[in-house]
């Protein structure tokens, strides 16, 4: 088929008298955009002509306009082609290109918060050297791929049977089942399937959130700083006034919250990226401020299946007794990133507003992961998983601060983190973070800065060392090249 029979042409009737001048405009702006790419032969014009209902005369006279403006070239034999437009499209590619990077003075058309540096995002990324410590990676290397596909498979076999075409916005409902019995057992959460909503992970759940309870320009939210920086961005991008809280070594400082805070963002069970767990204190006094501010909190529990040590304190949806608390979780830290699946556990007044925020953004999970991870999470594949990967874990956390020790004694103190599969250790030496981190890329270690995370308070001096991605005999080595650039 030629080129030109796929290309979109809507005329007016022939009655209009503007046959050939809609026929010869839109083709034109085809090749002047780059739908008709230079080189194209384009149909004879007793096909153009059958195929878009015109006389062959009006095709023949629309040919002539582009030929006799330099878009087309009659070749003698060969038929007719679109013309190098290259210099023009090339110069009004560039004008757009350049206007979009253009942070100087970015374009109007653009809302406030999306201009300038929040268009882009965190802008850092570490290439995977020999020695990864890169964060929110889980080591894939030992996860059931062959149980996964296999549930898979038969997922999608099920689904050939069906004539359902989308699923419900809140969630399938054998997964969301499964979900409630897992938190219920791994994190002492009280909630019914009907509590749940499925999400395409941790952002789309906070983005969700955001969308039924900020008033852009008058909801204030408070957040961890050093915090996960999407999750600021999907609070700010929704019209939230933010506002930095610090961290120390027992989590958020309530004390700190500034009056009129309507949503309080934090990961209390292993906050990211620093590591530390909220006291027990702190979560009663952050409980008590929600009640008394009729405020909500949005609690990340992105990791906590791996704790590595201790009982597990309870989650602040679990002591919560006023419906304030949005517990949000995610699959991609116990299996794979790459899985996309998260949910929130909703106050019963929120959840009709949080479906049909999820059904306007884009109707539902797939639903062959659905059923895969339900079939995944209830046949227990999940819970035997994460048992066997928190001892791999456990075992790299222990060689990490055994090599920090041994290594970097007096230059790196790592912070109190028993959970998760990242610590962060503050720099008591000298020297930059940034400046330490890129020393430490030439010598194929991969790893971040704290200041990397802070939005407002003054940024700690530290690194952050996942250990998700790197073998435990690995880490030895590692501490070892990073104790020599520390010096």
């Amino acid at each position: 088929m030629e080129p030109i029979f796929e290309l979109s042409i809507d005329l007016p009737s022939r009655a209009s008298g503007q046959l050939l001048r809609a026929l010869h405009r839109q083709l034109r702006a085809a090749i002047v955009d780059g739908r008709l790419q230079a080189g194209v032969r384009l149909p004879p014009t007793r096909a153009l002509a059958e195929r878009l209902g015109v006389s062959r005369n009006t095709a023949i006279a629309a040919y002539d306009l582009l030929l006799s403006e330099g878009y087309l070239q009659a070749r003698t034999g060969a038929g007719t082609f679109v013309a190098d437009m290259g210099p023009r499209r090339t110069c009004a590619k560039a004008a757009i290109e350049h206007a979009a990077i253009d942070r100087a003075a970015p374009d109007r058309r653009l809302a406030p918060f999306w201009r300038g540096e929040n268009a882009a995002g965190p802008q850092w990324t570490l290439s995977q050297g020999p020695y990864d410590f890169r964060t929110g990676l889980p080591d894939i290397t030992q996860f059931p791929f062959d149980i996964w596909q296999r549930l898979s498979s038969r997922a999608a076999r099920c689904l050939s049977k069906r004539t359902l075409s989308e699923g419900s916005p809140q969630g399938r409902a054998a997964l969301r089942a499964a979900i409630a019995k897992h938190v219920s057992f791994a994190r002492a959460v009280a909630c019914e399937p009907d509590d749940i909503i499925v999400t395409t992970g941790t952002r789309q759940a906070v983005d969700l959130i955001a969308r039924i309870l900020v008033t852009p320009g008058h909801s204030q939210a408070a957040i961890e700083d050093p915090c996960y920086p999407p999750l600021r961005l999907a609070l700010g991008a929704a019209g939230a006034r933010i506002h930095s809280v610090p961290v120390d070594d027992e989590g958020l400082i309530v004390e700190q919250l500034p009056a009129g805070a309507s949503i309080v963002c934090v990961a209390p069970s292993h906050q990211y990226p620093l590591g530390v767990a909220m006291s027990v204190q702190r979560r009663a006094a952050l409980l008590d401020y929600a009640h008394a501010s009729d405020a909500v909190i949005i609690e990340d529990d992105y990791d906590s299946e791996f704790r590595l040590a201790g009982r597990p304190l309870d989650a602040l949806q679990t002591l919560d007794r006023n419906g304030c608390v949005f517990y949000v979780g995610t699959f991609a830290k116990a299996m794979f990133n790459a899985v996309r699946v998260g949910f929130i556990v909703a106050p019963p007044w929120a959840r009709s507003a949080l479906v049909a925020a999820k059904q306007a953004i884009d109707g539902s999970n797939p639903l062959l992961v659905q059923d895969a991870l339900a079939a995944f999470i209830s046949e227990g594949h999940l819970a035997r998983h994460i048992r066997r990967m928190r001892k791999v874990y456990a075992k790299r956390h222990a060689v990490l601060l055994e090599a920090i020790d041994r290594h970097c004694r007096g230059r790196l103190r790592p912070r109190p983190s028993i959970a998760g599969v990242h610590i962060a250790a503050e720099l008591t030496g000298g020297g930059r973070p940034a400046e330490i981190a890129a020393e430490a890329a030439q010598a194929g270690i991969a790893i971040e800065p704290l200041d990397r995370y802070t939005f407002g308070t003054a940024a700690p001096k530290g690194l952050v060392f996942g250990y998700g991605m790197i073998e435990a005999d690995q880490i030895e080595p590692a501490l070892r090249a990073l104790g020599r650039i520390l010096r």
